[in-house]
């Protein structure tokens, strides 16, 4: 220890300020126990809240407005083309993103949460060394990591750095490009993709897998595909990026698919290709915390690592790399250190793509039960009979049920259409309490809404569904 610096104590300390971080603390600090909370950035919320979910969130709903308006031509209400005020649009979703973020540091302070802002990192087990933080060393009982992840970048023998933008520079909405490829066909880079097409961008959509949305059953991605494919200039599946280049007149890419070569020029290009954790640079090799071949922290299920006084969630735990999933796994942690018995036991964890339609799945998709060689029953429900969508005009729906044969039990349930990201909470439910299908059929849905579609799938898993025919 240097002479003069200032060494303090806690009880417990959460690195990271994100939606696992300071539920973790929150929860931590309701049980008794004594909790610090560090962060590096000057406003507790994460990734997620600052420049991921609840910003770009925010743009998609703007997107919706702009497409919904644009449709009501077809009922006989038409609307004036929209004018972008980008800077007044900018200032909206920073004011959404600041509300929130204000929220949560007021309710750390009513917590008796103490923040420090500074990057930390372990010394050894009972000991954090923080870097630009007012405090120099935190010793502490236990601490629970929730560092996040980040956006993975390609190579820059491919793409270089100056030629691209990522999902938090997308998001910063600086201007309006005429034209943009988006390298990823997740989800992040079709939400976002959707925002600038919305906007009167020119999007294209390379990806090196055979379809977008690989790890969705291809039958719930297909009504998106559809919509995608007018609203987006192209979506290249199949197509490995060869590179990139400045031009003085934009980015020039380059990417083949079979046997064809293309090569055009984009205003800018959004690399998506997924996240990485951040385990690196903790110092984690100072402790006994293992860390796997994916960069992600080894927890048992109370979250607790191969060292017992450092518990991990969240992205830096393993996937799914989801906010809600780190809200509960923070959870978990606090209880676990405040003394009370609490596992990580989630029987279902749902993952929502926030596009129009929405795309929502929970439990096993079909693919992932045939591949295991489950023996299942399929209900599934098109919205083309819902009187809800069909009002709405939007019929493209589908509501699929995988119930397991011989204990009749929901296994999986899949959802695309209009807010299908709403809907699906019904299903983990389901799950969680270890519902049949029976259940959800026998359970009286209200007329006319998109719910009673789960119902109706329910009741085709087992060829009781009126609407349709089995």
């Amino acid at each position: 220890m240097v002479v003069g610096e200032l060494t303090e104590e806690s009880q417990l300390v959460v690195i990271g300020g994100g939606p696992g971080g300071y539920v973790a603390a929150f929860r931590a600090a309701d049980l008794g126990v004594q909790t610090t909370l560090i962060d590096e950035n000057p406003v507790l919320g994460g990734v997620c809240l600052r420049v991921g979910c609840i910003p770009s969130k925010a743009l998609l709903h703007v997107a919706h407005l702009v497409t919904h308006a644009l449709e009501a031509a077809d009922f006989g209400v038409s609307f004036k083309p929209p004018t972008i005020d980008v800077d007044k649009l900018r200032a909206w979703k920073m004011g959404v993103v600041d509300r929130l973020c204000g929220g949560i540091n007021t309710l750390a302070k009513k917590r008796n949460v103490r923040v420090i802002r500074g990057r930390a990192v372990f010394e050894d087990s009972r000991t954090l060394r923080i870097e630009g933080g007012e405090v120099a060393r935190l010793k502490f009982k236990n601490a629970i990591i929730a560092s996040g992840s980040r956006a993975k970048n390609l190579p820059a023998a491919i793409v270089p750095p100056e030629c691209c933008i990522d999902s938090t520079a997308a998001l910063e909405l600086e201007s309006i490009p005429k034209t943009l490829l988006v390298v990823g066909g997740g989800y992040i880079g079709l939400e976002l993709g959707q925002v600038y097409a919305a906007l009167g961008t020119k999007v294209t959509v390379v990806e090196m897998l055979d379809r977008i949305l690989i790890n969705a059953d291809e039958d719930l991605v297909r009504p998106l595909s559809r919509r995608l494919s007018k609203e987006f200039e192209a979506i290249h599946t199949s197509a490995e990026l060869e590179g990139a280049k400045p031009t003085g007149k934009g980015v020039e890419v380059s990417w083949t698919k079979g046997n064809e070569k293309h090569k055009q020029l984009f205003d800018r290009v959004l690399v998506s290709v997924g996240r990485q954790p951040n385990s690196d640079n903790l110092g984690l090799e100072n402790t006994k915390v293992t860390v796997n071949e994916r960069g992600f922290i080894q927890v048992d299920r109370q979250r607790q690592t191969a060292d017992k006084r450092i518990y991990a969630i969240g992205d830096v735990a393993g996937d799914p790399m989801l906010a809600h999933k780190a809200s509960r796994e923070g959870m978990v942690a606090a209880e676990v250190i405040a003394g009370r018995p609490s596992v990580f036991d989630a029987a279902a964890v749902p993952a929502v793509v926030y596009t129009s339609p929405e795309l929502a799945w929970c439990g096993l998709t079909e693919a992932e039960a045939r591949a295991a060689g489950r023996e299942y029953k399929l209900g599934k429900f098109g919205w083309g009979a819902s009187g809800r969508a069909i009002a709405m005009g939007r019929p493209e729906g589908l509501t699929k049920i995988i119930a397991d044969t011989k204990t009749r039990r929901v296994i999986g349930v899949g959802i695309v259409g209009e807010h299908a990201g709403d809907l699906i909470a019904e299903a983990v439910l389901a799950m969680e309490m270890g519902a049949e299908a029976e259940d959800i059929a026998m359970t009286i849905h209200p007329h006319p809404s998109t719910s009673e579609t789960v119902m109706e799938a329910a009741e085709s898993v087992f060829g009781t569904a009126m609407h349709t025919l089995k």
